[in-house]
């Protein structure tokens, strides 16, 4: 697609999740704006997710209500803005003799869960009578105690990011795909931008840019003149199993028998395959290119492992049909990485805290659900950089449609 004008309002770098989500809100708000993308919508992180619109049930262990509040606001409107995309499902948790979370703890989450959620009848939970069991397929019966059922939602997360962007296209924003950054020089009022497209150099001006490019974050600040500060964070590898299986009942929020960390079984539609599971997520530090991420054996073996004790006649290796990796952005530091914040980190150098001059923002983390209201507040932000405009409409308001592949 060609770029029709080389002066910009907001030039975003990452056409992922957040990257889109930044342009729909800015060009809503009135703004020009360009989407860098180095390679295709949603080719990373954005495409390699669990697939799913949730609040986080176990991130009410560590405390952040304010995130899981948030998150399940989005969800509440995400199901509204796109319905052809959003959905609810049945979610089961299985509580059996050896688990580490016992009936009171998790009947105590969901009840939390559900207040937070504002009550309503797509938000109850309930325990599964006993004499419903044996339709959960084919589930573990050995040392189970109860099942608790909760809604929560699923979503394709690239054809959510894709709607996103047809979105804020629809409204003005332009997309250049292909499109690396080679420079971002900070003038005294404005932006200059190198970037290379399909073999071609090319500029524009920007009075401010947003930096999504999730775990390259750092990568691009180093391409900015002066370069801002940076942060410091760890890059975590979550990796998912697609099975050559069937769930019919819903989704199964499963501890893991050797960690009793929390993995997803979750019925998937495979345009190739036909129904199969979505099994994940690991969490294994890494360090490397992002681009060569990539699922380990070990990781592979650890999720085998989870389904096949929770479903027995279902397991086995010869049932992977593929597997993916992504990478999670989080806080840098020691510890174990599932209790570590989940928190965005939107930041500015402070050496370009003036108000009158452009800056770079840089988005750390971020959560698919909740990619809406990061991109509200990364506009709110910007907003005294930014010349009066006049709006064109509201993302509480605009709807999603998924673009025909």
């Amino acid at each position: 697609m060609g770029i029709e004008r080389n002066e910009f309002d907001l030039v975003v770098v990452g056409g992922g999740i957040h990257g889109v989500g930044v342009a729909q809100a800015a060009v809503a708000a009135g703004f020009s704006v360009l989407v860098l993308e180095q390679g295709t919508l949603a080719c990373a992180t954005s495409s390699r997710s669990s697939k799913l619109i949730h609040g986080g049930l176990r991130y009410l262990e560590h405390g952040q209500i304010d995130l899981v509040r948030e998150c399940l606001r989005e969800r509440s409107l995400l199901l509204k803005l796109a319905p052809e995309l959003v959905r609810m499902r049945r979610f089961y948790i299985p509580i059996y003799k050896n688990s580490t979370r016992n009936r009171f703890t998790i009947a105590s989450g969901l009840a939390l869960y559900s207040m937070l959620a504002g009550g309503g009848k797509d938000v109850r939970f309930h325990r599964l009578p006993r004499r419903q069991w044996d339709s959960l397929d084919g589930l573990n019966r050995e040392g189970l105690l109860s099942v608790f059922q909760y809604w929560d939602a699923q979503t394709d997360d690239r054809a959510l990011t894709q709607a996103v962007m047809a979105s804020a296209q629809g409204l003005g924003a332009q997309l250049q795909e292909d499109a690396e950054l080679l420079q971002a020089t900070i003038a005294s009022d404005r932006i200059q931008i190198r970037y290379r497209s399909h073999g071609e150099e090319r500029h524009c001006l920007a009075r401010a840019m947003v930096n999504a490019a999730g775990p390259w974050v750092n990568r691009v600040l180093g391409r900015v003149s002066p370069e801002p500060v940076s942060l410091a964070f760890d890059m975590v590898q979550g990796t998912h199993l697609v099975l050559d299986a069937q769930l019919e009942k819903g989704i199964y929020y499963l501890e893991s028998p050797r960690d009793a960390r929390p993995t997803f079984a979750i019925p998937w539609q495979e345009k190739i395959a036909g129904d199969s599971v979505l099994l994940g997520t690991t969490e294994t530090r890494y360090q490397g290119d992002p681009g060569e991420v990539h699922p380990l054996p070990e990781e592979q073996a650890y999720l085998l492992e989870t389904f096949s004790y929770y479903f027995p006649d279902r397991g086995g290796e010869n049932i992977v049909s593929r597997a993916f990796a992504g990478l999670r952005v989080l806080p840098a530091g020691d510890g174990g990485l599932g209790a570590k914040t989940r928190d965005t980190v939107l930041h500015i150098d402070n050496d370009q805290a003036r108000t009158d001059t452009p800056c770079v923002l840089t988005i750390y983390g971020g959560k698919l659900t909740a990619y809406r209201a990061t991109a509200e507040k990364v506009m709110a932000l910007l907003s005294s950089r930014l010349p009066p405009r006049r709006k064109k409409g509201d993302t509480r308001e605009l709807r999603l449609i998924p673009v025909a592949s």
